[in-house]
């Protein structure tokens, strides 16, 4: 773990976290929001570090007992909440780990701190109960909802929450990170940074991930040659996609990137504005095959693949008919 320093991004956060120490005003309640991999957990053991730190500051010093504690993950005073349920979060986990325990005075410390990760999977019976302490908590204790859908929490949740929303990391900040932390060159880091819409977590886990690199070879060789293909050669391609079902959304996701670059070309003719510039050549004939709706009915194309995959329609037909409108778009047909 570390400091605040280390954290990238959501300097908003930061400073409004280490406001409340210093001018006493930190809240009984909080709720975190932002996608999986943008940093909730990070920032909020960096906060609850700080809270328990013996020096008092609003930065935790990483030296002294209570920090020490924290970075081997063993303080008695801070409580990450657990679930046996993969998908849900139950009322007597609620009850016992955080509405019983709070009872009990902190062992060492200033505060008692639980951080519930993934909160949104709280059923309507925990949130209910857990409502009841966030009511009339105890002077020392701490609630830290962490969260993907803060739109999942009763409106009476929200209301007695502060609520801080986890901001997207900039696209240059984060093309730096890949390039310089990372060793990533270029037009990988490019591709990364696209495709993860901010996310650096997300980026960080593609970045490192060979299946991600197996992805991208596999969208960009089928886009290099969908528009020549036969009926039947799209039939084959569908079938080899298949291994990457698991995937899919990633798969076209990236497909999306693609065609997002052919749009800004043809707009353009500025090959610096694109994610795949090594795919230069193959952008360059698409833009000047394709027309903006052509462009434009490809993309809805991917969209409503990826809904029809979601609601459980085939597989193989949902691709097939993206494929198809993809390689007639090219042709204008």
């Amino acid at each position: 773990m570390a400091g605040y320093k280390d954290i990238l991004g959501n300097e908003q956060i930061k400073e409004h976290f280490k406001n409340a120490i210093k001018l006493h005003k930190v809240s009984h309640a909080y709720i975190l929001n932002g996608d999986k991999g943008m940093g909730k957990k990070m920032l909020s053991n960096v906060f609850a570090m700080a809270l328990q730190c013996e020096r008092g500051t609003e930065e935790p010093c990483m030296e002294c007992r209570s920090c020490k504690q924290v970075l081997s993950g063993n303080h008695p005073d801070i409580k990450y909440i657990t679930h046996e349920k993969p998908n849900v979060i139950a009322v007597d986990e609620v009850r016992e780990q955080i509405n019983n325990d709070i009872q009990i005075k902190p062992y060492s410390s200033p505060y008692k701190i639980y951080i519930v990760d993934e909160a949104e999977k709280m059923n309507l019976q925990a949130q209910n109960a857990l409502l009841k302490t966030i009511e009339e908590p105890p002077e020392y204790g701490i609630i830290i909802l962490l969260t993907s859908n803060s739109e999942m929490f009763l409106p009476t949740i929200l209301s007695r929450c502060v609520m801080l929303n986890m901001k997207l990391m900039e696209k240059g900040q984060m093309r730096d990170y890949l390039m310089k932390k990372m060793g990533l060159p270029d037009y990988h880091a490019d591709v990364i940074t696209a495709f993860s819409g901010g996310n650096l977590g997300k980026a960080i886990r593609l970045a490192s991930s060979e299946d991600f690199n197996e992805l991208k070879s596999s969208v960009t060789h089928l886009l290099e040659y969908i528009g020549d293909m036969e009926t039947y050669e799209v039939v084959m391609a569908v079938k080899q996609v298949e291994k990457y079902k698991v995937d899919i959304a990633d798969y076209i996701d990236l497909m999306m990137v693609w065609y997002r670059d052919v749009l800004m070309f043809k707009a353009s003719r500025d090959m610096n504005e694109l994610t795949f510039k090594d795919e230069y050549g193959y952008i360059k004939e698409q833009a000047e095959k394709i027309s903006f709706n052509g462009i434009e009915e490809i993309l809805k194309a991917m969209e409503k693949a990826k809904v029809r995959i979601r609601a459980n329609v085939n597989f193989d037909l949902a691709i097939e008919m993206m494929y198809l409108t993809i390689r007639d778009g090219l042709y204008g047909r």
